[in-house]
């Protein structure tokens, strides 16, 4: 029987990786893409140039008819989706803007994902449906202004009082979706340990004020949580939540999707520079055909398609329920990492073009310069890495 022909080689696809995707998963990023495409990509360069996102209650209004709010949790009005489908919807999320992904994270897999993980029936059905709907926004506070890294070190405490009730003091800071939302996750010290709490905002003695003068993420809301004597009853403490694992399971479950995100930043500086090689013309003949320029693009569509293989990988292990906290570190440690590699030499493709946002190309790269700090930095990951490795703890 004569072989197969080859199908034609797609510059945008090199290793055929559509191919890894069956019609469900194929079904939900295009339909992500195109929301994408119609929704945030007309209007992005503005709220990045003026630090906003103006319409962020409308839009995770639609995210949330999208299923794409706690897309892979069950029941309580959340899809049930795959890792996969998950994985993919972050990319294409990313591909318009990291700060979109970052809403759709923080919503989900953070916020809704420890409600889902440590709640209690009762906290499920109160904040779950809401959630998942886009009609609550929720945020996750556990970062405070002296420990990012050590988040053991905390200095927010929750004291139980006579009577049941909890009383909860101190700081948070970095939290995206803060200042918008309707119910925040925050973890704090008790004599039991680590626990976790939901606050309703309005409740006296907390407040989030927004954090301004960003030069990265600045199409997402970010705030500071204060806590000034915020009594909560006892039915707001999440009670399968005991010690520093719960809020670092949230974590883990967090990273998975900046793993597929941080493909889509790179996917879309890769794109643009090279329709941009192929259309700007220097002495006398498009720039895509001179070698160098040819070097740089072979190199970033290998790293970029690298990164999806490993994305995809892990999407798999998580379907199967094989995938470890050391391989997510190690997704989210290479893929963010080539991610900036990735923009970096986009920008220099694009030479001064590349500064301007009337390409995307500066915007993701000052966008994930975040992203490699937050939910773990390279130095964390590496030590996790190398604690997996050698057997040995060098965290301390």
């Amino acid at each position: 029987m004569p072989a197969a022909a080859a199908p034609p080689f797609d510059p945008l696809d090199p290793l055929g990786l559509d191919d890894l995707l069956d019609a469900e998963e194929r079904a939900v990023r295009d339909t992500v893409r195109r929301w994408a495409a119609e929704r945030v990509q007309p209007e992005i360069a503005g709220w990045y140039e003026r630090g906003e996102l103006p319409v962020i209650r409308e839009l995770t209004r639609e995210l949330g008819a999208l299923g794409a709010l706690g897309m892979p949790l069950r029941g309580y009005g959340c899809a049930g989706a795959s890792a996969v489908q998950y994985g993919l919807t972050c990319l294409e999320l990313e591909a318009a803007d990291s700060g979109i992904r970052s809403l759709v994270s923080v919503q989900g897999s953070l916020a809704m994902y420890a409600v889902h993980r440590y709640g209690s029936e009762e906290q499920k059905e109160r904040w779950l449906p809401p959630m998942a709907a886009g009609e609550v926004i929720g945020c996750f506070a556990l970062t405070e202004p002296d420990h990012g890294s050590d988040p053991g070190s905390m200095r927010t405490r929750a004291r139980r009082e006579p009577g049941g009730d909890w009383v909860l003091d101190g700081r948070k800071t970095w939290i995206t979706n803060g200042s918008v939302a309707g119910v925040a996750v925050v973890w704090a010290r008790t004599d039991e340990g680590v626990r976790g709490f939901l606050v309703p905002a309005g409740t006296p003695g907390f407040s989030a004020p927004e954090i301004r003068h960003k030069w990265s993420l600045r199409a997402s809301v970010t705030s500071e949580l204060v806590l000034d004597g915020v009594r909560l009853p006892a039915g707001a403490v999440l009670p399968g939540a005991t010690g520093l694992g719960a809020p670092l399971g949230c974590l883990t479950h967090a990273r998975y999707g900046i793993v597929w995100g941080s493909m889509g930043a790179a996917r879309s500086c890769f794109e643009s520079a090279l329709g941009y090689a192929r259309e700007r013309e220097q002495f006398g003949r498009p720039i895509g055909g001179f070698q160098l320029t040819q070097a740089k693009l072979a190199d970033m569509a290998l790293e970029l398609h690298k990164g999806l293989l490993l994305a995809h990988h892990l999407g798999r292990r998580m379907d199967a329920g094989t995938l470890r906290p050391e391989q997510v570190s190690f997704g989210k440690l290479n893929n963010v990492r080539e991610a900036i590699a990735v923009c970096r030499t986009a920008r220099t493709i694009l030479g001064a073009n590349g500064i301007s946002l009337e390409y995307p190309v500066m915007r993701h790269a000052t966008n994930l310069e975040s992203v490699l700090t937050y939910e773990g930095t390279v130095e964390m990951h590496q030590l996790v890495l190398g604690k997996a490795l050698t057997g040995i703890d060098a965290f301390r």
